[in-house]
């Protein structure tokens, strides 16, 4: 059976009418931003405006995964959560408050840790991920999932006054050629450890989701193959052009990483709690 095109109701076609309007969008570009699906890893700094740009933008599935909590200290930059939302599970938060900012987002919650087990059955179900995880092991697991299933990776972070953001496409290069090898553990600091500017989440976060919805509509000129470096103290970005590392374990010509392993192990972490989804 054919599938018939999707129709804007006319509740659909005043909330969005600034996108109808763009030549670039249209009434066809919203559809498919409606029949989208997007999966954020983290619903901290950068998950949080990333989510609530998507949604405020029309994209039918958010899928969210989390496990924390919603604590004072991440009132500062996390701004899908509010002060009457501490001690609640951050997805349920996540989720009110999608909903407040757009009612007919379809919201799905995966409250678990993302691991090597569940993370291609969840990513599988998604045409993109934003990456907001915080810890090396999760980022590296996200990327070989991404790649293993074919999903594009909207990746980013930030760290005190300084942020990145890319786009990795499966075939164009990934994570893993930008940075082979994880840090010793402890070289690299977290932001609960060093601190990061709040406003900072919400630029990169912003650029991720502004990739995505690029993704979406077929528009413009992504990121893939640029790493964009953002300095908030100078209020400066620059470019790295990135290339795909013919020897990349995973992507490259000859791969050894044909499955995904165990990513504690990988980045020398030995706490259970070191690894899967934390967001910041």
């Amino acid at each position: 059976m054919t599938q018939q095109p999707m129709v804007l109701t006319p509740d659909q076609v005043n909330r969005y009418s600034r996108h109808i309007i763009m030549g670039d969008v249209g009434s066809k570009g919203q559809r498919n931003l409606l029949g989208a699906k997007a999966l954020i890893v983290g619903a901290g700094g950068l998950g949080s405006p990333s989510a609530i740009y998507l949604a405020l933008a029309g994209v039918g599935t958010i899928g969210i995964v989390d496990f924390d909590v919603v604590e004072i200290s991440n009132l500062q930059r996390q701004i899908l959560h509010h002060t009457s939302d501490i001690g609640r599970p951050k997805l349920e938060s996540a989720r009110d408050n999608i909903n407040s900012y757009n009612p007919d987002t379809n919201v799905v919650l995966h409250e678990v840790r993302l691991e090597s087990h569940n993370a291609r059955e969840i990513i599988s179900q998604y045409d993109l991920v934003i990456n907001g995880a915080d810890n090396f092991a999760t980022r590296y697991l996200v990327n070989d999932a991404c790649y293993l299933e074919g999903k594009p990776l909207v990746d980013g972070s930030i760290l005190i006054f300084d942020g990145q953001a890319t786009l990795f496409l499966p075939g164009q290069g990934c994570y893993r050629c930008l940075f082979p090898e994880p840090p010793p553990p402890g070289l690299v600091p977290n932001c609960a450890e060093a601190g990061v500017l709040g406003a900072l989440t919400g630029l990169v976060g912003s650029i991720q989701a502004t990739e995505a919805l690029k993704l979406i509509l077929g528009i413009g000129e992504s990121l893939v193959s640029r790493l964009l470096l953002i300095d908030a103290l100078s209020m400066s970005f620059r470019e790295v052009r990135l290339k795909r590392n013919p020897s990349c374990p995973l992507c490259g010509d000859n791969p050894t990483v044909t499955e995904l392993i165990d990513y504690e192990v990988f980045c020398g972490l030995t706490a259970p709690e070191a690894a899967g989804v934390a967001s910041d």
